[in-house]
């Protein structure tokens, strides 16, 4: 049959033959994703592919929480509460997924790790400018480290970029202004580059939400949604210590870090500080 046959648009004939000739592998580009591992060990170790993956894997699933942190935050500006919403279920899911991911890297024994690490150089996770970004998009600004990124213009542009626009934290608090709640003033307009401080009074405004869930359900949810987030975070970066701890023990990292003490430290910080600080009063 033509594809210009009466009744049935050409551009519906052409998009058709356009999916027929495209295979799997073209959508996916697996041409270029399956060449991207490239180990540099000589001779050649049998575990630099599993390492290779484990990163590459975990800066995919960064990619797609950049992806979806952007747009929750975007739609908290835009007072859709509920598709951000979703989008917070998603970020959750793939957090888990990049938890567990963990696991499979722990298979790597120290002995077996050293037969690789010195063909790593000096590069690190610590220079993953994605994880950066998911950093800042959750509140965790720090200038210091878009100078890290001094050698690559693009990162370093983004995370400028980040650096002084609103995080997810800081759109819902607008959305809370916006919507009737007594957010103090200077949590709604402030400098989005300075290091984010507890507000007392922001923690009577949850204190209020948290006394009467039913009356303010969607924030309610969304209060809960980010303490999950912010746990899974926690949970993540508790795992990356255990490997790291287990497979380098306390020798500096491969970056220039600590090590295990860099990690431990980061387990102090916190994104969203006045959702645990309420718990303190609920039931008192």
């Amino acid at each position: 049959m033509d594809d210009a046959t009466p009744g049935r648009p050409l551009e519906e004939g052409i998009e058709r033959d356009f999916a027929q000739q495209m295979s799997y592998g073209d959508y996916l580009r697996l041409d270029v994703l399956l060449s991207a591992q490239q180990p540099l060990s000589d001779p050649p170790q049998h575990d630099e592919l599993l390492f290779i993956i484990q990163h590459q894997t975990s800066e995919l699933w960064l990619k797609l929480l950049v992806h979806e942190l952007r747009s929750a935050r975007d739609l908290l500006r835009g007072d859709e509460l509920a598709p951000a919403l979703k989008r917070l279920a998603r970020i959750k899911h793939v957090q888990h997924t990049l938890t567990d991911q963990w696991a499979v890297l722990a298979t790597l024994t120290p002995s077996e790790y050293a037969l690789i690490r010195p063909f790593l150089a000096t590069s690190s996770g610590f220079q993953s400018a994605q994880y950066r970004e998911v950093e800042f998009l959750l509140g965790n600004k720090d200038p210091d480290m878009v100078a890290v990124f001094a050698h690559d213009d693009a990162a370093r542009g983004e995370l400028e970029r980040l650096l002084h626009e609103p995080s997810l934290y800081d759109e819902f608090l607008g959305y809370l202004a916006r919507h009737g709640y007594d957010v103090p003033p200077d949590r709604v307009e402030r400098d989005w580059a300075a290091p984010y401080r507890s507000s007392p009074g922001l923690v009577d405004v949850f204190a209020q939400v948290y006394a009467a869930p039913a009356d303010h359900w969607g924030v309610y949810e969304t209060c809960e949604e980010l303490v999950d987030i912010e746990d899974n975070f926690q949970a993540w970066r508790f795992r990356h210590l255990q490997v790291v701890q287990r497979t380098i023990g306390h020798r500096t990292g491969t970056g220039g870090s600590s090590g295990v003490d860099f990690l431990r430290r980061a387990l102090d910080l916190t994104f969203f500080p006045e959702l645990y600080e309420v718990r303190t009063r609920i039931g008192g």
